[in-house]
């Protein structure tokens, strides 16, 4: 049991990852336009993610360092105030489409108005941060989410053709700009910024030492592996129940109803408190990755280890970017568009994030016997490569879908 709870941080940090509001619409969109011939991109991420988490983590835990402090210590300063800047932008996008979906979601039960549940959400989420412990955060926004399960356990009782799901995870050679569109995205929503800047702040938070080694690779295994899974739960439930109706989600309420299908109206609560509890943990994933990532490039004190009474600056910081993304979502944008252009104008920023966690990793003198070795070497550079084509691919595919 107590290895289980240890996996929260990977959890929680996957499935903001992998399921934020965005996401959600995105992947269950990929499957009603493209049944299961999408499927083989998820695995594409989640390999790639476990690799940089598990690389993050370790390098938290042996030299201390969250990601934002290695891209202050290995870049020029003009250079890491531009990538800080970026991730600040994006990050405080997805922040505010987050608390837009908070308020949908709490609307489809209470039909009072969304702006106001996007408040109570946003005060909700402030409490869990002010008066929770880091890693029951964790453990009651990732475990929660969990109830996302159902959209697996619809894929299952639907009974697809077994062999068209495995068929999915091989790349079917579509050449439609529309499907390549998909495809990056689905692969890109793996390697969101904020999820890394989460993970490795995570692991300060959480102390880990050399000894959490093991503790760490659970995490982003098991951890972004079950984002993945969900993820997969998602295309296929979508392939079963919208793509023979016609029908191409665009709303959250769409994507819950899924779960209606085989279930009922316990499958919808269901999909609902799962997305509830998914968003929720993204809405904090962000709001912390924001103020963790100003703090640690400024050299300020940051975390709860010491007391957000203690750490002004930080907590400042945190209450400003979540006011900031209020008043975005108070604007009237579309959370679920804010999500998609987060993710395709995250991704020119992505080779600047990751690059420091692989230059790290592979720094004998920093790690000392825990360096990169061969396998997390030579992946880490495959997939930095791909991560430079998607930087470069996701914005035209972008322009030629007209967003999709």
């Amino acid at each position: 049991m107590k290895t289980l709870l240890q996996v929260a941080l990977g959890i929680i940090a996957a499935i903001g990852g992998f399921l934020d509001i965005g996401d959600l619409v995105f992947t269950s969109q990929a499957g009603a336009t493209y049944g299961y011939s999408t499927l083989w991109a998820v695995p594409v991420g989640v390999l790639g993610i476990i690799v940089f988490a598990e690389m993050s983590g370790r390098v938290a835990a042996i030299a201390g360092k969250p990601n934002m402090e290695l891209v202050r210590d290995r870049y020029p300063r003009g250079l890491s105030r531009a990538t800080l800047y970026a991730s600040l932008f994006l990050t405080v996008l997805t922040l505010a489409a987050e608390l837009g979906g908070l308020g949908f979601v709490l609307n489809y039960f209470f039909d009072v108005s969304v702006g106001f549940f996007a408040l109570v959400g946003l005060v909700l989420v402030g409490i869990s941060a002010w008066f929770l412990p880091f890693e029951w955060i964790e453990r009651v926004y990732g475990y929660m989410g969990l109830a996302l399960i159902v959209f697996v356990a619809t894929s299952i009782n639907l009974d697809p053709h077994w062999s068209a799901v495995r068929d999915g995870f091989v790349p079917s050679g579509d050449d439609t700009t529309l499907y390549w569109y998909f495809v990056v995205g689905l692969i890109a929503a793996a390697f969101m910024p904020y999820e890394i800047y989460f993970y490795s702040s995570g692991a300060i938070e959480e102390k880990w030492g050399k000894k959490d080694i093991t503790v760490n690779r659970l995490n982003a295994i098991v951890g972004f592996g079950l984002g993945g899974i969900l993820a997969v739960g998602v295309i296929v439930a979508a392939t079963l129940t919208l793509l023979p109706r016609g029908i191409t989600p665009d709303s959250i309420g769409t994507v819950a109803l899924i779960g209606q299908v085989p279930y009922g109206e316990t499958g919808l609560v269901f999909a609902l408190i799962g997305i509830l509890f998914a968003l929720g943990g993204a809405t904090i994933d962000c709001a912390f990755s924001a103020a963790y990532n100003l703090a640690q490039h400024e050299g300020w004190k940051w975390g709860k280890r010491g007391g957000l009474e203690r750490e002004p600056k930080f907590v400042m910081s945190l209450a400003g970017f979540a006011v900031l993304a209020y008043a975005i979502v108070q604007t009237g944008v579309d959370p679920v568009q804010l999500t998609e252009y987060a993710v395709i104008f995250s991704m020119p920023v992505l080779p600047l994030t990751y690059l420091p966690v692989l230059l790290a990793g592979n720094d004998r003198n920093l790690m000392g016997d825990q360096v990169n070795g061969l396998l997390a070497r030579g992946l880490g550079w495959i997939y930095f490569v791909l991560i430079c084509g998607l930087a470069v691919a996701a914005p035209i595919l972008f322009v030629a879908t007209n967003g999709g």
